[in-house]
């Protein structure tokens, strides 16, 4: 099994969704891979398809709103696979319900596991790479972080708090002129199976607010991140109007979510729906996979992603572009007096 030479990473929520995409990208682009994740069988599936990739996977069966627990996974990792180069925290969990239709309890378990369980799995990430004075941390958003819509406030408020966090360490790291990066990416709608298993207490069926990317669109974006760490980027064309617009016109984004916010997280298709995960993992006997049910409207491509990935490029070609274009009228006028 391969192993010499490569980087090792780790993946909270790697066994479906987004997360497991990120897996597969990890390994596919040489890395190991350990999968933190509740459910045994998603585990198992996601560690089968690093080594079918010819890395080596470590199955670490995690709870990451469990502080401790995940510095546990984080000691198993290295003891398995060796020293964390990339830390990928992707976990979350959710409900579609009105706020008033939610008890405490509900609340606070999406905020732990989608807010704390970031905080935990970078403590645990700092505390291995920061001796070490490299490695990379993902904090996996939303562009929900930065605009928050009817039906899903824990999550909303969670993101929102993973983008402040991520700064407050960014600016102590940057203080100790440490070499360890953290970095955010913001996603949008994306075709996972927690449409199919999110605590749901509306009368339709859950969908992501479209349009719907696939998970390998954001797998794309974290892996760029791990080789080319930046302070952010974001995914999605809608991911850009959704935060760009709420900076410019907060007040008009309400009365358009207040219409449209409901209707657009429903719908009425028959999609397979499984128990809600948020206590317990849904894929403890069936293995989810990275998509859910949207395959025939879900987009694989970014056209966004990919400028912002070769921003570098695309801005000397514009410079060129620029050049030539201003040496053209010298050029055309000489050609006249002659």
């Amino acid at each position: 099994m391969a192993g010499a030479g490569g980087r090792v990473a780790v993946v909270t929520g790697g066994s479906a969704g987004v997360g497991r995409a990120v897996v597969r990208a990890l390994a596919a682009d040489g890395c190991d891979v350990a999968v933190l994740a509740r459910g045994r069988t998603g585990l198992r599936a996601a560690v089968a398809e690093v080594e079918a990739a010819g890395r080596r996977g470590l199955a670490l069966q995690t709870d990451v709103a469990d502080a401790k627990a995940v510095e546990e996974a984080a000691d198993r990792a290295e003891e398995g696979l060796g020293p964390v180069d990339v830390w990928v925290n992707c976990a979350f969990a959710g409900f579609l319900a009105p706020f008033t239709e939610v008890d405490d309890e509900e609340f606070r378990r999406v905020t732990d596991v989608t807010y704390h369980g970031q905080v935990n799995g970078t403590r645990a990430a700092l505390r291995l790479m920061g001796p070490r004075d490299r490695g990379v941390v993902v904090n996996v958003g939303s562009a929900l972080s930065g605009r928050g819509i009817p039906l899903q406030s824990a999550y909303c408020g969670a993101k929102h708090a993973v983008v402040g966090f991520t700064e407050a360490v960014r600016t102590e790291l940057e203080h100790r002129r440490s070499g360890v990066r953290i970095c955010g990416v913001q996603l949008p709608g994306m075709n996972t199976p927690q449409f199919t298993w999110v605590l749901n207490r509306m009368p339709g069926r859950p969908q992501p607010v479209p349009p719907i990317y696939q998970p390998e669109v954001a797998a794309r974006a974290v892996v760029f991140l791990a080789r080319h760490p930046r302070r952010n980027a974001w995914v999605g064309v809608s991911t850009a109007y959704t935060l760009l617009g709420n900076r410019v016109a907060p007040w008009l984004a309400d009365r358009y979510l207040a219409r449209t916010g409901f209707a657009s997280q429903q719908t009425g298709e028959d999609t397979p729906v499984r128990p809600a995960n948020l206590f317990a993992p849904s894929d403890e006997h069936e293995d989810a996979g990275a998509h859910g049910p949207f395959d025939d409207r879900a987009h694989g491509h970014d056209a966004w992603g990919w400028a912002s990935r070769h921003r570098t490029v695309l801005a000397c070609a514009g410079v060129v572009a620029c050049g030539l274009s201003a040496l053209g009228g010298p050029l055309r006028s000489g050609a006249r007096r002659r």
